[in-house]
């Protein structure tokens, strides 16, 4: 159970970030509703980190885990080059 609420975790955090006018990943970012799919997801690994280790530390677990990907996915997107600049290499 702990996979899967870090999973949906980590895939609300990636939708919250490629939802950013300031995201790096590409040309655009996503549109408004993947917004809402981030809050589901987050919500979704929320009850799960509760539901595998109890209120308090499935609360804690969950914004462990929000945390460390949002500290993460940006200088992940920092080592990959601006989607401009890779279309330019072809």
């Amino acid at each position: 159970m702990a996979l899967l609420a870090t999973l949906f975790c980590i895939a609300g955090t990636l939708l919250l970030y490629l939802a950013s006018p300031q995201q790096r990943l590409r040309t655009t970012p996503l549109p408004a509703y993947a917004r809402w799919s981030a809050v589901t997801c987050v919500a979704g690994g929320l009850a799960a980190w509760i539901d595998a280790a109890g209120v308090g530390p499935g609360i804690m677990a969950a914004l462990t885990t929000l945390m460390i990907g949002c500290v993460v996915l940006p200088y992940l997107a920092w080592r990959v080059p601006p989607p401009r600049e890779r279309g330019a290499d072809r």
